[in-house]
């Protein structure tokens, strides 16, 4: 597939692309501060600074403490709460389940309330996701020295760092987030994208090691970089909550692969443009692409990440002409929808969706993959055997499925339905 790079800036560069069908498709990812241009804190803990330490019992916002690991930035708690039930095989004839995994890039809380927003929506409707945080939104912008990107000066960075109340902000949603069952992968730091010789797309794989220790060290030592130790540990050990990732701009995965692998990963998110079909292994870890699915009113397919259905529409803009606004946002929602519908209904896919917490023309990105979430919770709560999961999760069931089966599904084509049934496929 050809791939096409442009540059496309606001507040830093967004994103690389690749072309998808007939149209250039990119996938981008979201600048720091307030998209909504208003500087508004209204998210989850509202830029708060959060209670003070309560003990080994929990603190004053109601998280556990637990064992504190380190500088106590992060704690062991146990087993993370609202898990599924231990994956099991198919059996012989049996339909598989349609799995979704809604996953966003970046994951920090600039005061726009969307972090929080598509937490309370994914708890009301018993869902799980999966938060792939940038380190440098734990890191103070005083402390940037800290960071030594591969390639670039010290300290330098494509996405800004945050402002203090935002940091905090995205400490609480990235807490309530893992106490909530989702997953907390890692979008890693600076966000160099392009052809430039400082892309991540030239990265060797040593220097992705120290790229992926410098984004685990920004989490697992926040409190000494930003001296808020009144505040309470994140619940969770990063070094074994790190199983997956996705690079900025979906660049540099195959000198990423070696070291992901060396380290333990189970999964990277970083291909683009795969197609709707069961999943392969690369290197020893489950490439999880986004997808192309069809794009409504257009004879070609879009990446399965809002970015991209905001470049087939406004291309070079994020601010485009309001009253292309509904008709956009029907049209990026069908797509979700329509991704979702296909492989339910033919070769049963996992399906992967990749969104920003970004108010791009107007917020319609936003207001689509919530409509499109509650299309598909809501086959879900109809009874149809619809499994919201973070990327995490999928492997846990995947991994537990015999060789001779996922070898089956993968014949399946985009939109392929089984020959004679599921009965008698997987017999």
């Amino acid at each position: 597939m050809r791939t096409v790079s442009r540059t496309f800036s606001r507040r830093g560069i967004l994103g690389l692309g690749a072309g998808a069908a007939a149209a250039a498709t990119l996938a981008g990812c979201g600048s720091h501060t307030s998209s909504d241009g208003t500087g508004a804190s209204d998210g989850s803990g509202g830029g708060k600074s959060g209670g003070k330490s309560g003990g080994k019992g929990g603190d004053a916002s109601g998280a556990p403490q637990g064992r504190l690991i380190g500088d106590g930035s992060t704690s062991f708690t146990g087993k993370q709460p609202h898990q599924p039930v231990k994956p099991e095989p198919l059996e012989p004839g049996q339909t598989p389940p349609q799995f979704v995994v809604f996953s966003w890039d970046g994951a920090g809380e600039v005061g726009n309330g969307l972090f929080p927003r598509f937490l309370d929506l994914a708890k009301e409707h018993g869902a799980s996701m999966t938060f792939f945080l940038s380190g440098l939104y734990l890191l103070p912008e005083s402390k940037k020295r800290l960071y030594a990107p591969p390639n670039n000066r010290i300290g330098a960075s494509d996405i800004g760092y945050l402002n203090d109340e935002h940091v905090k902000a995205t400490l609480t949603n990235v807490r309530r987030a893992w106490l909530e069952g989702h997953e907390i992968g890692t979008h890693f730091n600076g966000h160099f994208c392009g052809e430039a010789r400082t892309s991540v797309k030239w990265w060797t794989p040593q220097q992705w090691h120290s790229e992926i220790e410098q984004a685990k060290s920004f989490v697992k030592n926040w409190k000494t970089n930003t001296g808020w130790h009144d505040l309470p540990a994140l619940p969770f050990d990063y070094d074994k909550e790190l199983v997956g990732g996705r690079t900025p701009c979906l660049l540099g995965q195959d000198n990423l692969l070696p070291t992901a692998r060396e380290l333990g990963w189970r999964y990277d998110a970083s291909s683009p443009g795969g197609l709707q079909m069961w999943p392969v292994k690369r290197h020893g870890l489950w490439d999880l692409p986004l997808q192309e699915v069809p794009f409504p009113g257009r004879k070609f397919q879009v990446l399965s990440m809002d970015y991209n259905m905001m470049y087939n529409q406004s291309q070079n803009s994020t601010k485009a002409p309001a009253y292309n606004y509904p008709a956009w946002r029907e049209q990026s929602a069908g797509a979700y929808i329509a991704g979702f519908k296909r492989a339910y209904e033919t070769n049963r896919a996992p399906f992967f969706i990749g969104n920003h917490f970004e108010h791009w023309n107007g917020g319609i990105y936003m207001d689509s993959v919530e409509q499109a979430f509650k299309h598909i919770a809501r086959e879900k709560e109809k009874g149809a055997d619809v499994r919201l999961v973070s990327f995490r999760q999928f492997v846990d069931w995947i991994d537990v499925q015999k060789p001779e089966i996922l070898a089956k599904l993968r014949t399946l084509a985009p939109g392929q339905t089984p020959a004679g049934g599921w009965k008698t496929f997987l017999a």
